[in-house]
Order: C-alpha cells, then structure tokens, then sequence
C-alpha cells in the first residue's frame, strides 16, 4: 500500500485510518480513495479546487482499496473512489462500498449509457487500448492481432508485464468473451513460449525492453506512449517511446480491446455533497480535456477529442464487448493465467 506523497491542494493527507469519523466529515474537502497514480490526477484535482474551493485528499492504493473500505466500515472517510480498470471497479460494487448515483442529470447527460453501470454504481471517465508495441526497426508489419501473439514467429520476440496484473487480466478476459476459455487457454500456451523472458516490470518497461533489443514486440496501454513522449524528468524514456510504433490489434475484426478509468462514490461517504460536485466536474467536457491532453486518454464524452499525441498514434477501432461482459470473465483469466503458468516465462 502507497500514501499519496502528493500535495493536493488542501496539503498532505496522512491517512485515512487515522481520521474518525467527525474529521473525515469537514466543509470544503473531499477524501478520493484512488488505484490511480496521484501525478496522473492531479491536473484534475488541482483545477477542481481552483474552481470550487472544494480541497481534495488523496489516499493511493496499488492493492486492497476494497478491502481497506470494508475493514473501515461506516466510518470510512473514503468519497470518491477512482479506479484504473472495469475489473477493479466491478470488484468495488461487489464488495458493497459503492452507492448509486442514479439522478444527477450533470453525470448522466455528460457520460453515455454503454460508459455507465446501469444501477448508477459506478461510472466510466476515459478508455485507453491495450495495444502492441512494436520495435520500428526490427518489425515490418503494421496491423497485427491479439490471436498471432501465440504464432511461432514470434517466439523470443514478446514482452510483458505480469499477467495477473489487470491490465492484462481484462485483455485475457476480453479473449474468454470472444472465444471461449479451450482456445484462450491454448493461445496464452503460446504467447507464453513466445516470450522473450519472465514477465516483469510495468507497461514503460517493456518499450525500454524494445529500445534495448531484449524483445521486438510487447503489450501496453495507449496512454503511456505519450506520457513517455513527453517526459521532462525522466528524458531517457523519449527514447523508449520514439524507439516504438503503436499497432492497434484486430482493427480488421472485432477491434482493438479498450479498458476504462472509472470513478464511483463511496458507500459511506461523509462528505456526500462535495463528493458530488467533484464526479460532476471528473464528467464534465472541461475535466475530458484535461484528461486528453495530460494523460493522453480517450475521453468518452461524444465529440470529444483525444490529444494530438493519441491521435498520431492512428485511429482506434474499440472492441465492441460489453465491459462488463469481459469483467464478469477475469476470474477465470486468472486461473488460467495460473494454469498455464505464464509469469514463469518460457520452457527452455
């Protein structure tokens, strides 16, 4: 578990098990449980508070976000709750942390019906693709498809993050939906044998594996080219990024599968009102911009645009799978993750 270290307007939060419930209930704050990482929101957050005078405390999490709410019961600080994928805000409204917001008009009107849970529970913010990266020297084709990541061709050539990581656990699960779990299960055999070694590391880490020849093609979110492309601190990733093109699979076929940021309040949120305004302001057109321009996302708001950065990536082609169709199917990418053994790399 991770504490945010990043001042948020209103200043460090230590932490939300330290708040009773009284002061977690306070005029112009709001508490945001977040599996985001805070440098990614806090472009967000930060006009929020210039707009509304409303400071926000974050709390991140890299794991255990539910758990952390039920164990705190009613006097759960927790507001908002921000997460990365469809799997992990499912598992929030499974796990009862989460209430309905079925009649505010601002959110509705703002974010479509196929980008919101029917009961109100939750809310999707921006898609990003799960896309190949691919070397721009070592690899002549532009199209490619999640099902030829299992051909022999490739064997030694791809790279990954674990595989029971969530990003690549909706992929799979994305896989069961379109094909059942016999074919999955003998397609993950063979991208497991292609693998240029272990999985490891995050989606960055993989373009850096390319740019220093360990693999020719890997798997990534979208989003991360850009943030790489434009990475001040850290310049050496420019270099990861530009040495690398994005191919948007089975743009001929089904289309590319797409995941969601999502937000959803919290069940037992005492700041209710001022938790409200801030999925108001997350939803609106203005929010959308910052999240394309900042965070290189597709935002979901109709007729908004993605950043100019995304849009030289191409044009996506998003899987038309119900996300909660392929989130009611992670369970068991995770057990065939399991069975197939795929974090330990490739035989031989």
């Amino acid at each position: 578990m991770k504490i945010s270290k990043t001042i948020l307007a209103a200043g460090l939060w230590a932490g939300a098990s330290l708040l009773s419930a009284q002061s977690a209930s306070a005029d112009g704050e709001v508490n945001v449980y977040s599996y985001r990482q805070p440098d990614l929101i806090k472009p967000l957050l930060d006009k929020f508070t210039e707009e509304t005078g409303i400071n926000t405390n974050v709390l991140f999490l890299d794991k255990g976000l539910v758990e952390r709410i039920q164990a705190e019961g009613a006097n759960s600080p927790a507001d908002v709750i921000l997460t990365v994928d469809i799997a992990r805000i499912m598992e929030a409204k499974e796990g009862d942390v989460t209430q309905p917001v079925t009649d505010n008009e601002t959110i509705n009107e703002d974010i479509p019906s196929q980008f919101r849970d029917p009961e109100g529970e939750w809310f999707a913010l921006t898609t990003r693709g799960r896309v190949v990266y691919a070397s721009k020297d070592r690899v002549q084709q532009d199209s490619i498809t999640y099902e030829e990541l299992a051909d022999p061709k490739w064997k030694g050539k791809i790279c990954i993050r674990d595989a029971q990581h969530s990003y690549n656990i909706g992929l799979i699960a994305s896989m069961i939906a379109a094909h059942g779990e016999d074919y999955t299960e003998t397609w993950l055999t063979g991208l497991k044998n292609n693998l240029a070694r272990k999985p490891n590391g995050g989606d960055r880490d993989q373009a850096k594996a390319i740019f220093a020849g360990e693999c020719d093609i890997a798997l990534g979110n979208t989003y991360y080219v850009g943030l790489m492309k434009t990475n001040e601190k850290e310049p050496e990733q420019k270099e990861w990024a530009e040495a690398i093109k994005v191919l948007f699979p089975n743009t001929e076929d089904r289309g590319t599968h797409v995941n969601i940021s999502g937000m959803a309040l919290a069940k037992n949120a005492p700041n209710k009102d001022n938790a409200l305004k801030l999925m108001e302001f997350l939803a609106s057109g203005e929010a959308q911009k910052i999240y394309a321009e900042q965070v290189f996302e597709y935002p979901v708001m109709p007729g908004a645009e993605p950043s100019e950065i995304v849009k030289g990536f191409g044009t996506i082609k998003p899987d038309t799978l119900p996300l909660a169709e392929i989130a009611a199917n992670r369970k068991k990418a995770s057990e065939l993750v399991d069975k197939v053994g795929v974090n330990e790399g490739p035989e031989g």
